[in-house]
Parts: structure tokens; C-alpha cells; sequence
């Protein structure tokens, strides 16, 4: 077995971008494989339910243009994690479909190794009688609409990339599989111990977000051996700090000294992080605890309605001060319009307040009422034309709601669009972000790319 492994974390996210000098620097390197995370669900449940990607296509193809033909050439295996956006199958395959693109403008081919993680209605239906568990306090599903639920996909960890990997393809195309399992599958699968593997491909899944400056548009080389590892961005305007580092080590994570994987609990508490070059920065002591049984989280959407916005600027001092009794209202009015054609269960009518309390709500803390607001209204209803009816009410409404101590008859908003309404389109909500005990498992699909 190596000694060590070294590897290039391309980008924070695939389309993000990164400095082509951060590339060239890394390939001067002896590479064992380049990753790149390509998904997220922090853009929240309308791409994984749509079926599209959050970051554009030019952004994606840009990113790999540079990439991937050197990494063929070299062979040096490229891991793309959680395709498209959300990993399902229409996001997997507009990938392919870049890839392919590049591969013919560039006048070459290579072998690509395909994941797919959808999961079907069956197993979903299977997974239902006792074997589906809340993940981060999610609700209890509502599985009498389990039909209605769109790209169910599994969130596996990095047994099926090392199956991947064991096809020797030249690139492997993943749906959506946990950030780190994309750095992690090749170490483990070559026998380096997966504490200090995992923790590694923790902090490598963003790129240079771990650095000083930071910044997910860029790149970072990870040096892995059997009880540490070492990282340090290829960019000479960035550097490493053990501070940095170790503050990432706690990135979206609700506990300091560990985190979980599906391989297990991954222990930090005696993690030690030296600076060991100008702008590198060595880990040691991290631990794994495997844990039984394992578990893979499921992802599902549900298409909820359509929606319609509308952005406004209020400035009246007296009508900031009134915003309670202006909302209250333009509910009224609204339902009182509605009458006949939709009942208020039938719709949602929603008000951000951006000055107030459009972040926070509730937990805002009192202080003195802002010179100006940004007021978002926001309507959603079974259809598009109902949206756009409902928040086009609450719109003229709001315009000439009146309010204690009101002096003009004017409007009450300012709009800083013409038309003010704007279509949201499909809005999705999260039906499924639960853990399931059952056994998963997906095969590699091989394919050449010409």
C-alpha cells in the first residue's frame, strides 16, 4: 500500500469556478484522482423535485472544460458527486449530456462509470412499514402522498463509488451521494484507515472555503496518510491556518467534536491541527466509530402549488409602524375577493418584512423601527393564473390598505419593477428527508463517452 495519497478538491461546488493557475499548480503534482462535489440541498427542495440544476449549465461546462480531458490524458480518475444539482436521474444525465459535448469539441473519448441513486416507489412504499426515521427533526412523512412524491433518491456514502472505482473508468458520474464519500471512496477502498479519510474529505468537499481568504471558487490539494492528513491550496493568495481548518471541521455540523457519515461517527476530539508549511496545515488523531446498523438518507419532493411575488419599498414612517394592521388587512381583503372562487385553506399569502423581522420573525429583538422597509409578498395557489390572481388582489390591496394616522391617499408601496408581479412557477416542499435502516444498493452503469 502508498504510503500516502494525494488528491485535488476542484471546486467548492462544480460551476463555482475556480483560478485555471490553481489547476496548473495542482497538476504539477503527483495526483491520485480529482473530486468535485456538484450538489447540495441548501438551495432548498424546487431543484430536486424540478428535476433542474441550481448552478448554470455554462458555469458547469467551464469548470469541466478545463479539467477533463488533462485528468483523461493523465489518468487520473475525476469523481464528479451528486450530478446536476440534486443527484437524481435528469440531473445525472445533463452532466453526461456536457460531457459529451466536451468530449466531441475537444476530439477525444473516455470510459465514464454512472450512479444513479433514484429509489423506487416500492422500496419507498417497503421503507414505510417501520424503517423510515426523522433526519434533523423532520416531520413524519405524509406517505398517502407517496405517489405524488417526484426524484425519491438515495443519499449513499462511498460503497458504491468504491464499485465505481473497481470498473477503472476514467470518469464517475455520481448521483447523489454524501459530500464526502466523493474524496473518501479511493483512500478507504486502499486500505488507509477511514477517520482520518473522512475527516480529510470533510474539510476537501468545499474547495478553498477552508482557506484564508476563503472562497468555494477554488481549489485545494488534500495529502492523505494512514494517521493524518495534509492540506493546502494549489493558489499562492490563499493559505491555510489551524484555525481555519479547524473551524471548517465544525462546518454545518451541530456538535464540535464530532460528525456522522454513513460509515459512522467520525471522532475529533483528539484532533491536532499544526501548521506545518507557509500556507499548509497537517490534522492528526481523528477516529472513526462505525456504527449498527447503518443508515442512508432518502431525499423526495412534492410539488405544493404555484407561486407569484411581488417586491415593494415602504418608507411612510407610519405605515412601518403599522405593518401588523396593514397585513391584517389585506388578509381580509383578499379573502373577502376570493369568496367563491378560493377558500383561504386553499391558498397561502405570505409578507417578509426585510428591516423588520423578514429573517428572524419572531425572535427579532425589539429596537427602533428602520427609515424603510422591504416589503416581499408572496402568494401561492393550486394554479399558476390562481397565484397570480391572489397576490395581484393582495398587491392592490396592500398599495391602498389604510392605517392608523395615515395622511395620504397616495400608494403605500414603492415598486421598483414595471410589471411589480413576478411567476415563481412550481413550488416544491421536502416530503422526504428521512433515514432509512434498509439495505441499499446501487451499481456502477459503464459507458464510453466520445
Amino acid at each position: 500500500m502508498k504510503e500516502e495519497i494525494r488528491y485535488l478538491s476542484l471546486c467548492g461546488m462544480l460551476g463555482y469556478g475556480y483560478a485555471a493557475e490553481s489547476l496548473e499548480n495542482a497538476l504539477e503534482l503527483p495526483l491520485d484522482f480529482i473530486g468535485v462535489d456538484a450538489g447540495s440541498t441548501d438551495p432548498g427542495p424546487y431543484y430536486l423535485g424540478s428535476g433542474k440544476g441550481f448552478v448554470k449549465r455554462l458555469q458547469v461546462k467551464r469548470d469541466l472544460s478545463l479539467v477533463l480531458k488533462t485528468a483523461v490524458m493523465k489518468k487520473i480518475p475525476l469523481i464528479i458527486g451528486s450530478a446536476g444539482g440534486s443527484g437524481a436521474r435528469p440531473h445525472v444525465e445533463s452532466v453526461l449530456e456536457i460531457l459529451r459535448e466536451i468530449a466531441r469539441e475537444q476530439e477525444f473519448s473516455f470510459r465514464a462509470a454512472v450512479l444513479y441513486s433514484d429509489v423506487s416507489k416500492e422500496f419507498l412504499k417497503t421503507a414505510a412499514n417501520g424503517h423510515l426515521f426523522s433526519c434533523g427533526g423532520s416531520p413524519e412523512p405524509k406517505l398517502s402522498e407517496l405517489e405524488k412524491w417526484t426524484h425519491c433518491v438515495a443519499q449513499f456514502g462511498t460503497e458504491p463509488i468504491i464499485a465505481a472505482l473497481e470498473t477503472g473508468a476514467d470518469v464517475i458520474v455520481s448521483g447523489r451521494c454524501c459530500d464526502t464519500a466523493i474524496f473518501a471512496a479511493l483512500p478507504i477502498h486502499r486500505g488507509f484507515p477511514p477517520g482520518p479519510a473522512l475527516h480529510a474529505a470533510k474539510i476537501a468537499e468545499c474547495g478553498a472555503l477552508c482557506a484564508r481568504p476563503a472562497g468555494a471558487n477554488d481549489s485545494l490539494v488534500v495529502t492523505l496518510r494512514k494517521d493524518s492528513f495534509t492540506v493546502e491550496p494549489p493558489n499562492p493568495a490563499r493559505k491555510c491556518t489551524p484555525d481555519s481548518i479547524a473551524a471548517h471541521s465544525l462546518y454545518e455540523q451541530p456538535d464540535p467534536e464530532c460528525f456522522y457519515e454513513p460509515e459512522g461517527k467520525i471522532d475529533m476530539r483528539e484532533c491536532v491541527f499544526t501548521q506545518s508549511g507557509e500556507r499548509a496545515v497537517t490534522v492528526s488523531g481523528t477516529m472513526l466509530i462505525p456504527v449498527s446498523p447503518k443508515t442512508t438518507k432518502l431525499e423526495g419532493a412534492v410539488c405544493r402549488g404555484f407561486r407569484s411575488i411581488t417586491v415593494a419599498g415602504v418608507r411612510d414612517p407610519a405605515a412601518v409602524g403599522s405593518l401588523d394592521v396593514m397585513e391584517k388587512g389585506v388578509r381580509e381583503a383578499v379573502a373577502s375577493n376570493l369568496a367563491g372562487i378560493l377558500r383561504p385553506e386553499e391558498y397561502s399569502l405570505r409578507f417578509l418584512r426585510y428591516g423588520v423581522d423578514a429573517v428572524t420573525g419572531a425572535n427579532e429583538p425589539p429596537g427602533e423601527l428602520p427609515r424603510e422597509i422591504g416589503l416581499v409578498i408572496e402568494a401561492i395557489a393550486p394554479t399558476q393564473e390562481l397565484a397570480d390572481t391572489v397576490l395581484s388582489l393582495a398587491r392592490s390591496s396592500a398599495l391602498h390598505q389604510a392605517f392608523p394616522n395615515r395622511k395620504a391617499t397616495a400608494g403605500n408601496l414603492a415598486f421598483p419593477f414595471s410589471p411589480s408581479d413576478f411567476r415563481g412557477g412550481e413550488v416544491y416542499e421536502f416530503a422526504l428527508y428521512h433515514l432509512t435502516d434498509l439495505p441499499l444498493a446501487f451499481k456502477p452503469e459503464l459507458m464510453v463517452i466520445e
